[in-house]
């Protein structure tokens, strides 16, 4: 049986990658640390103007870095087929590849219903898998040994209340990861399944919520953007691609996802009973089926000490998206009634 490919620190310099969801936010700082080391990077999004604002972004912080960008949809197969080949003939060849596209519905599971369900397994798994395995022929061609990371979640490794959608795609991006770590490593792939906890990115102002909405965006905004619950992102993407240079098998980040992703693992019965009580503090649903982002969710006015506290966590989210491409609505969410 051939053995996994063994762990490195060469650099990355001259290496060509792609980053789905490269856009905003972690995808974007993933591929600004890609760049940071040397590589060429091909950033991959549903949105133009999002991919061109990054672009410039990236520019500004590396003048003359070698960034290009290709509008793709992961969702459909044959767009994720036309990013690989157009990549490897403008840049002779793929050697990284991060997999992190992927939407965030923050809602009761009733609110949230099959569509949203659908929606998360449709963008993360699917869009994970297609990006997997169109990815793979190239990665095998790679002179330096290709390298695909998959960005699971926390969410992942156990299941998080009024995030069950993005849970149970997420669950299926890390049997996907573990998987083809076994299966590429006969051509000499490396496979890093990444489980991030809780980042500083901004994201939530491109979630979607349902349900008691001005409630959901401000339990998730908050403890998005509380430094004790969440991490760096900045940091967070440095580590990331310090993983998928090592070829690590399995990298989970800040220490609240990897003392919950152990709890779950040596006692899920009582993880499930906590997961319990701290649904209990959220809203309850509303019937409500309609999910919008949350940059069209008006936070409301905070009253108690604890709401002030929960918007000191959102407004340091808002900086971050500022820093992050964030900010700006989707052509998608444009076209939302």
């Amino acid at each position: 049986m051939p053995a996994p490919p063994p762990r490195t620190s060469a650099p990355l310099h001259g290496l060509s990658s792609v980053v789905t969801g490269g856009s905003r936010g972690l995808g974007l700082l993933i591929s600004d640390e890609l760049v940071r080391r040397g590589c060429s990077v091909t950033l991959a999004a549903r949105d133009a103007a999002e991919l061109d604002r990054a672009a410039e972004l990236l520019g500004q912080r590396h003048p003359g870095a070698p960034v290009r960008t290709t509008v793709t949809d992961v969702r459909d197969k044959k767009s994720v087929a036309e990013l690989f080949r157009q990549t490897a003939a403008a840049r002779g060849g793929v050697d990284i590849v991060v997999a992190n596209a992927g939407i965030i519905q923050v809602a009761p599971a009733e609110d949230a219903g099959t569509t949203g369900f659908d929606d998360a397994m449709s963008t993360i798994f699917s869009g994970a898998l297609h990006t997997s395995l169109e990815a793979l022929p190239y990665l095998r061609e790679s002179r330096a040994g290709g390298r695909l990371a998959l960005i699971g979640s926390v969410g992942g490794l156990l299941a998080v209340p009024h995030l069950l959608p993005y849970s149970c795609a997420k669950a299926a991006v890390g049997a996907l990861a573990e998987g083809l770590y076994v299966e590429a490593a006969r051509a000499g792939v490396s496979v890093t399944a990444v489980h991030p906890g809780l980042m500083r990115t901004g994201s939530h102002l491109h979630a979607v919520f349902g349900g008691d909405r001005r409630r959901e965006f401000a339990w998730f905004s908050a403890l998005a953007g509380t430094p004790l619950v969440s991490m760096d992102a900045q940091r967070a993407a440095d580590r990331i691609v310090t993983a998928v240079q090592r070829r690590r098998v399995r990298l989970v980040l800040t220490p609240a996802a990897r003392a919950a992703d152990k709890a779950h693992g040596l006692a899920p019965v009582l993880t499930a009973r906590l997961s319990h009580v701290a649904n209990a503090l959220l809203p309850a649903p509303q019937g409500e089926p309609e999910l919008r982002p949350g940059i069209d969710v008006e936070p409301a006015a905070p009253r108690t000490l604890g709401e002030r506290v929960r918007a000191l966590g959102s407004a340091l989210n808002d900086r971050a998206a500022r820093a992050h491409n964030e900010r700006h609505r989707t052509a998608q969410e444009r076209a939302q009634p």
